[in-house]
This record gives structure tokens, sequence and C-alpha cells, in this order.
């Protein structure tokens, strides 16, 4: 006699409960009150006669039987969806990508093209953003951030793609107002321009050994590409990274200040672990690095055209 199976419901929020750790995350991805997980999860439960959750603190941790598990019922539901993809091979699905704004203005706008030819049968989708995405409630199926060194979170897999140096750009007219500067000390007598806070400029400073810093002023623009467009009219100096400042600074629109030019982090693409091998994120991976890396060269490319 064939064992008959626990209902598809319970199992759907067995694994959306293993993946967040919690009853509350798993009911707003299934759209469910936490009262029907929690029932779907006890009945489950009862169903093999097995402890598949423990509470820990205010959430819940797998036990040993269901860690196993739910490795196996996660399998088991990637096999459903990767089967209802191939039995409509001709539908198109939506590749959301959230990313900073500066690197998607700059970098990626350009190189769309040959993402869209790459993956004909997605609908590309371009998120500008500042915030992180929630994977588990699928808001993106990848992104791009800045961070100073890389943050592992469970279940999500991160892989430097750039690392570029960080200067600080002005004007060419605002430097032949001011006197030049020689050491980062000097910078401290300029005018500064932000993003959302101090802090990028305070990291900049300890990194290059001014470490006993005064309050630091200036106007706060949240974004990269107002910071740099600030310095490009002459209102202070922003600091910048290359991918963002290599055309201006080819160009002569902006000139860089900088002692010497540092690295503060890089851009990381992030993506959940299970579907680090899925082919869209794969080639997703490759064009964005091919992406980041083409800036110089059609720097080049535009700088001999000219002449």
């Amino acid at each position: 006699m064939s064992l008959r199976l626990p209902s598809l419901n319970a199992l759907r929020a067995f694994e959306a409960v293993g993946r967040t750790g919690s009853i509350k995350a798993a009911s707003d991805e299934l759209s469910v009150s936490p009262t029907v997980v929690s029932r779907h999860i006890r009945k489950l439960q009862l169903d093999l006669n097995v402890a598949l959750v423990a509470a820990h603190g205010r959430g819940l941790l797998l036990t040993a039987a269901g860690e196993a598990f739910h490795a196996r019922v996660t399998r088991a539901f990637d096999i459903l969806r990767q089967a209802n993809e191939d039995v409509r091979p001709a539908s198109r699905r939506t590749l959301t990508i959230w990313c900073i704004p500066g690197i998607i203005n700059q970098r990626l706008l350009a190189c769309l093209p040959a993402l869209m030819a790459s993956l004909p049968n997605y609908d590309i989708a371009l998120y500008p953003t500042l915030s992180r995405a929630d994977f588990t409630r699928g808001e993106a199926d990848a992104e791009i951030v800045h961070m100073n060194m890389m943050i592992s979170r469970p279940k999500v897999r991160t892989e430097l793609i750039a690392a570029p140096k960080i200067h600080a750009v002005a004007s060419p007219a605002f430097r032949a107002r001011h006197p030049v500067v020689t050491q980062a000390s000097d910078f401290l007598n300029l005018p500064l321009i932000h993003e959302a806070s101090t802090l990028y400029w305070e990291q900049w400073f300890e990194n290059a050994g001014v470490t006993d810093l005064p309050m630091l002023r200036g106007p706060h623009l949240w974004h990269a590409h107002l910071t740099i467009e600030a310095a490009r009219q002459g209102q202070g100096v922003a600091l910048a990274n290359t991918l963002l400042v290599e055309e201006d600074l080819a160009a002569g629109r902006l000139v860089d200040l900088s002692p010497h030019p540092v690295s503060l982090g890089g851009y990381y693409f992030v993506a959940v672990a299970r579907r680090w091998g899925d082919p869209e994120l794969v080639v997703l991976r490759r064009w964005l690095k091919e992406a980041f890396q083409g800036g110089i060269a059609r720097t080049i490319d535009a700088a001999a055209r000219s002449e």
C-alpha cells in the first residue's frame, strides 16, 4: 500500500518557514495569515509523526530531521518550478535586478541590448534603488550593491564584480579657485559634498591616515550621480569611484584632486544560493562583468574618435 503524501499547501508552508525562519515572513510570502501557516506546520508534523521545527527566540529553527526534510522538499519544489518552465517554453519571464542608480546610468544602460539579446525569453527589469532586496519575498532575482566588505546572509550567495578606485573630484574651475591640495588633510579646508551622510568622506580620510576629524559639513545629496553633478558645477569636492567618473575625467569635465586614489569596498552581485547556477543568472553575471570592465575601453575609443 502506498503512503499518502502530505498536503501540498502544508509542504509549501514548511518550505517557506524553513527558508525564512519565521512564521510571519512565510505568511507574508504566501499571502495567508500566520495562523494558517502555523496550522499547516502542526498538521505536517502530526502526519509525519516527527518534530520539524523548534522555537528559537522570536523565530523558528529546523530540527535535524527538519533540515534533512527541508532540503528534499526544496529540491522537489525546484523540480516542479523547472517542469512548469519546460512545459511552457514560449512563455516570457521577467528578470528583476535591483541596482544602485548611478551604476545603471553610467554602466548598464549602454550594455542593456546585449543582455536582452542573450536572454530573448526574458523581460529585463532594472530597478534603481539604494535599498536591499528581500529575496524571501521574491522582490528581485538578483541585486548589485556596493559594500565595504562582503557580508554573508543566510541562503544568499555573493560575488565581487568590481573594486574600483575612489577619487576626490571637482571641476577644473573649482580647482583654479582653490589652493592645490598635496595631502589628504588639505581637503578639510575645502567644501565637501556628501551622499546620505558624512560616512563616505570619514572612511576616505581614515584610509588616508587622517584620524583627528572635525565635524564634516556640506550638502547631503543622497545619490552619487547628484554629488558628481554638483562637483561638475563647481560646488565642491565629491567622492566617486572610477566606474562613475572615468569618462568625465577623460573629457576634462572633472579633475582628480586625490593625492593617492584608494579603494573602499566594491560592487557585489547577490542572489539566492539555490539559484546561483540558473542559466539566466550565469548570463547576468557574465554580462555584468563585461559591462563593468568595458568602461575604460569605451572612453579610450571615444577619445580616439574625437582626435
